[in-house]
């Protein structure tokens, strides 16, 4: 099973976005993190910059939103050109009508929880998604370090995922690195955001294709996808 790297450009050079976004071609998303200082403590950038950026490169727009009110605004983000977009579910009045929403508009509709959010108690809600975030740090700031008392939240969601049979991906966002993809891709993880990892390096396309190499190897020899 193919994992897929999604460099996170929270950790990009904002002034020099498109430049960015080149320098990660060989990526599979550009994950863009939209925060407004009022679901997290931090104010990032909005819609008229997802329009600018998907204009800028052909890698894919992965939007994770972590802002209040979500139903009104996702579907904004669709139609500024993101291929998918993940609401937290701490956040959505309806989220099963806003997956719906999003999926009608033609994008992938992806729910993030917080470290905090139990998976078990949307297990109904799964099969409306094509993606689920796990965050492996409080949403808000880039640069933290990987809580690894996340693991066992993505094995019961991996187990989920395979008890109903669902083609879902399953995402991790938040200190993930050479040092801990491995653990994630073990656990059942296989979208993986790398901000600092990939765009703190001296060639970010090779940190890409490092971090794939690590979790497409590791994940070969998971039990959860031997079990797939």
């Amino acid at each position: 099973m193919a994992a897929q790297i999604n460099p996170s450009i929270l950790s990009a050079d904002f002034a020099r976005l498109a430049d960015e976004a080149k320098a990660v071609e060989g990526a599979d998303w550009l994950h863009v993190d939209v925060m407004d200082n009022h679901f997290v403590p931090n104010l990032t950038l909005g819609v008229p910059v997802v329009e600018s950026l998907a204009r800028a490169t052909d890698t894919p727009l992965d939007c994770h939103l972590m802002i209040e009110a979500p139903d009104r605004w996702a579907p904004q983000y669709v139609e500024a050109g993101a291929g998918s977009v993940t609401f937290h579910v701490e956040a959505a009045a309806a989220p099963v009508r806003l997956a719906r929403e999003i999926r009608a508009k033609g994008a992938r509709a992806s729910m993030a929880l917080k470290p905090a959010t139990p998976i078990e108690p949307y297990e109904d809600l799964l099969p409306e998604l094509d993606m689920l975030l796990i965050m492996t740090v409080e949403p808000g700031f880039g640069g933290q370090a990987f809580l690894d008392i996340m693991l066992p939240k993505i094995r019961r969601t991996r187990e989920l995922i395979s008890k109903h049979g669902l083609e879902l991906w399953l995402q991790v966002d938040g200190g993930v690195s050479a040092s801990t993809i491995e653990r994630c891709a073990d656990a059942g993880a296989d979208v993986f955001v790398a901000g600092s990892a990939v765009y703190g390096a001296n060639d970010p396309a090779e940190a890409v294709r490092a971090l794939r190499t690590q979790a497409e190897a590791t994940t070969a020899k998971a039990s959860w996808a031997c079990d797939h």
